[in-house]
Parts: C-alpha cells; sequence; structure tokens
C-alpha cells in the first residue's frame, strides 16, 4: 500500500480559520466531483459541512486537532474524539487538500493517528453514502468494517452526534458508520 510519510501538527490557533476553509473545501470539492450543484447537498452557505460543526469538533475539549503536514506544507487537518475511560476512540473529521488526492497522505495520515493512540480499543467514524472515495479508503486501506448505514429505516440506537444537538442540520442521515477493533 502506498503511504507517504506525515506529520500531525496540533492545531495552531492562528491556523484555526485556513484549516475550517480547507476542510470545507475538501468537502465540498467530493460532493461536486459526484453530484455537481444539481442537488441539496450543498447548504445555503454553498457548504456540505458546516463551520459551525467544524468549529464545535475543535473546541470539544475531548477532541484533539491537527494539521496535516507533508512535504513542510499543510496538505490536510484530522479531529480525533479521545474516550481516555473506555479507548473507544472516534475519527471525527479527516480532510486532505483535493491536490494532495492520491499521494498516499490519507492512508500515511491514518497509521499516524494510530501510533498516536496505541491504546484504542475501537475506532469508530462515519461517511455519506456518495463518497466512494472514503469508503474505499477506509474499507480496502485502513481496514474498517461498516458496521451501520444511517437512513430513514435505522436511526443509531445510542447518541453517536452530540453536535446534532449543536446544529440540527447535521447528523446521521444516509451515513454508513465504520469501526475497526485494534484490540479485543
Amino acid at each position: 500500500m502506498k503511504s507517504k510519510k506525515v506529520t500531525l501538527v496540533p492545531l495552531a490557533s492562528e491556523d484555526r480559520e485556513e484549516f475550517i476553509r480547507d476542510n470545507q473545501w475538501a468537502f465540498k470539492y467530493g460532493t461536486l466531483q459526484e453530484f455537481g450543484k444539481r442537488d441539496g447537498h450543498i447548504d445555503d452557505d454553498g457548504e456540505i459541512i458546516s463551520r459551525k460543526t467544524i468549529e464545535c469538533s475543535i473546541d470539544d475539549p475531548q477532541n484533539e486537532s491537527y494539521r496535516i503536514v507533508a512535504g513542510g506544507k499543510n496538505v490536510g487537518g484530522v479531529i480525533l474524539k479521545i474516550d481516555r475511560e473506555t479507548h473507544r476512540n472516534h475519527l471525527e473529521i479527516l480532510f486532505v487538500s483535493p491536490d494532495a488526492h492520491s499521494k498516499g497522505i490519507g492512508y500515511g495520515t491514518w497509521q499516524a493517528i494510530e501510533a498516536l493512540h496505541p491504546e484504542t480499543v475501537v475506532w469508530e467514524t462515519c461517511t455519506p453514502y456518495f463518497e466512494k472515495r472514503n469508503i474505499h479508503f477506509y474499507v480496502n486501506k485502513c481496514g474498517f468494517q461498516i458496521d451501520q448505514f444511517w437512513c430513514e429505516y435505522f436511526q443509531p440506537e445510542h447518541d453517536m452526534f452530540e453536535d446534532e444537538k449543536k446544529d440540527p442540520d447535521e447528523g446521521p442521515d444516509e451515513m454508513f458508520r465504520f469501526i475497526k477493533v485494534m484490540k479485543t
């Protein structure tokens, strides 16, 4: 598997705005590739992931936010929710700048995340049903398994999305949930 050496650098306050813009562009890029502007996947502000959702994730005291750096350049970002009691951790956000796609940066990032938190028992994450690149990445590259498909016929039993309470437009509609069991 192709992997590029990346470094996870804690998000600096002076980089917050660029991190948010880069995150929104990476998510919008994927959606535009799949759908163009023909339907309602892009919100009134022209975004897939709202500023409020990203800010809530960055500001959550349980979360760790990092810039992905490769070749001395910011090429993406990661937000991790770390549960220090259960070690059941959640990949909140992972994005790679579109101009850095298909260069092994995502996989290198995932390897760095696993090395950063070797105590993890289970990793969880989710992605929209239409993000084929993401589904391929999580399942075929990183070893996750699809655990659930959230849709109108099935909603998660447990409260996965604290952000949903803060921003009711965000939530588990038509999303795949992935898990990766690290330890049994």
